[in-house]
């Protein structure tokens, strides 16, 4: 028997399931969703407000893109498998920008072409991101 043949290989290891974010996706939307309730129901949109809408928002989207984060690196994982905090870095890349949408449209500049732009954008700054974590990691020894 050849000696790689006696080695057991160890398991890929696999990006995190769905149903491990889903807490914290919980808690964020929660959070957001309570205070853009509070907001929009009890204060004026003056500054300090108008920027806690902005937080409040980007809590909810990135609480909200977080389960579609991980049910995609599930699916369509590359190489090294998505952690926890590549989900939370690429869920929060979504709940970015939706606030910049709206602060876009707040100044009236936003266009369907602007709004793909910037789409494109976050994606080439994530797919960046996954190049350099890729080239930085180390197989396990066989």
């Amino acid at each position: 028997m050849l000696y790689n043949e006696r080695m057991q290989r160890a398991p890929e290891p696999r990006p995190p399931s769905v149903r491990s974010v889903l807490p914290t996706a919980f808690l964020l939307t929660a959070a957001g969703a309570a205070g853009l309730f509070w907001l929009i129901t009890q204060t004026l949109p003056t500054l300090w407000p108008r920027w806690l809408f902005f937080f409040c928002l980007t809590l909810t989207a990135t609480g909200a893109t977080l389960p579609f984060a991980a049910l995609l690196n599930r699916r369509f994982g590359g190489r090294p498998p998505a952690t926890h905090a590549t989900l939370l870095r690429q869920a929060l890349w979504g709940g970015l920008y939706l606030p910049a949408l709206a602060w876009l449209q707040l100044g009236r500049v936003l266009t369907p072409g602007i709004g793909l732009l910037l789409a494109l954008g976050f994606l080439l700054m994530e797919y960046l991101l996954r190049l350099r974590e890729r080239s930085r990691w180390n197989p396990p020894a066989p």
